[in-house]
């Protein structure tokens, strides 16, 4: 039988088991953010728990190694089988959400023709940039010219956002360790 909690109340009837309310201490859910999806949705960053997650950062206007992070996504996608994939998502954190509005988001997600079901591009707010970008361990730096230096990563979360794995090998071709990683968490096809 399942516990239910309302408040902290034991015995009072709660839409969710107490269970499933508490995160692990490790979880990168633990930080409280914000989140602007490309579709104009404001949500919590905890409501991607539930499945395992391909997270990175990056903005829309880089011309040179984010285009290589989405490959890099699209390349895992590639490997897993339908059903793989479903158990996938794929998040995307911009790190200048001045520009990265909801059209410049899904500009990106049209463009690249990602799968909207799977793919959500997303700004915080420009406070909890750096937050974000240290519980993923991307280091970055913003250059007088608008443009940014920054880690490239893939991290692999699992359905409680805590850390599996972390690339750093972009482009059209996965890591395999990583996608071996990536198959282990989303189960088999």
């Amino acid at each position: 039988m399942c516990a239910w909690l309302v408040s902290g109340h034991p015995g009072l009837v709660s839409a969710q088991p107490a269970a499933a309310t508490a995160l692990p201490r490790d979880s990168v859910y633990q930080l409280d953010l914000a989140l602007t999806t490309h579709e104009g949705r404001r949500e919590p960053w905890s409501a991607h728990r539930g499945k395992p997650q391909l997270v990175s950062m990056f903005y829309t206007s880089c011309q040179y190694i984010c285009p290589l992070i989405v490959d890099a996504g699209k390349a895992v996608e590639r490997e897993l089988g339908p059903k793989q994939r479903q158990r996938l998502g794929i998040l995307l954190i911009s790190m200048d959400p001045e520009t990265d509005t909801p059209a410049a988001l899904r500009s990106v997600v049209e463009k690249r023709r990602l799968d909207g079901t799977r793919w959500t591009l997303a700004s915080p707010q420009r406070a909890q940039v750096r937050a974000v970008a240290g519980v993923l361990g991307i280091r970055y730096r913003e250059l007088a010219d608008g443009e940014f230096n920054h880690t490239s990563a893939l991290v692999l979360l699992d359905k409680d956002g805590r850390v599996l794995a972390r690339t750093e090998q972009m482009g059209s071709q996965p890591d395999p360790e990583f996608l071996a990683a990536v198959r282990k968490a989303v189960g088999p096809e």
